[in-house]
């Protein structure tokens, strides 16, 4: 293997990730370079390298690619200036003429098995639901529904991934929660929806 990627690589790693008041599970994973911030992260999820997350409740078995920003900062536009000059809190400039206190940071929803794109940015205060897919540079503003595809700068629905009956069956299995065992057990199934559904009913009543 080429030395130049191998130390690449290291280089890449060694940035290692910054987290601040953060739950993240211990079978999930967030890869150098990126920064989170009040952000809960569920079991079996990923965010890739160089994400800036705040204020976020992620699922599980979620796949965020590089580049992603959710739940950034909001100024507040109803006043004279849009200066964090004029409101309390830190900020990238020193002077302070006022110190007003801003609306209230809303929490992002990610829900579980979610896919985000590379480079996607996710207004403060979206759900995502279960199961969906946001392609990549996508502006996400608005709710996205479970298991439908959205792209586009604003996000616009593509398609769902399913038909109805089986977005209602998957969300009704709740089968994220179910054990790690439990999933091997059915996890044959994974690339047939209809059958992986029947398994878990069987096996688990779900």
């Amino acid at each position: 293997m080429n030395l130049t990627y191998i130390w690449s690589k290291l280089l890449k790693k060694a940035r290692l990730s910054a987290l601040s008041h953060c739950e993240i599970d211990k079978t999930s994973k967030v890869e150098s370079g990126s920064n989170l911030v009040n952000v809960i992260m569920k079991k079996h999820s990923f965010c890739g390298y160089n994400c800036e997350i705040t204020n976020t409740e992620i699922g599980s078995f979620c796949s965020i690619a590089n580049g992603v920003v959710i739940g950034g900062g909001m100024h507040p536009i109803e006043w004279v200036s849009t200066s964090p000059v004029f409101y309390e809190g830190r900020d990238s400039v020193k002077a302070k003429f006022s110190e007003f206190a801003r609306e209230e940071v809303k929490t992002t929803y990610i829900g579980n098995d979610v896919w985000i794109g590379q480079n996607v940015l996710v207004k403060q205060g979206v759900t995502i639901g279960n199961g969906a897919v946001v392609g990549m540079g996508s502006v996400v503003t608005k709710d996205i529904p479970p298991y439908t595809i959205y792209a586009g700068n604003p996000a616009r629905f593509i398609r769902n991934r399913f038909d109805e009956e089986t977005i209602l069956a998957l969300e009704e299995s709740r089968w994220w929660e179910l054990s790690d065992e439990a999933l091997h057990t059915c996890a044959e199934y994974i690339r047939t929806p209809v059958k992986f559904i029947n398994c878990i009913k069987e096996k688990y009543g779900k």
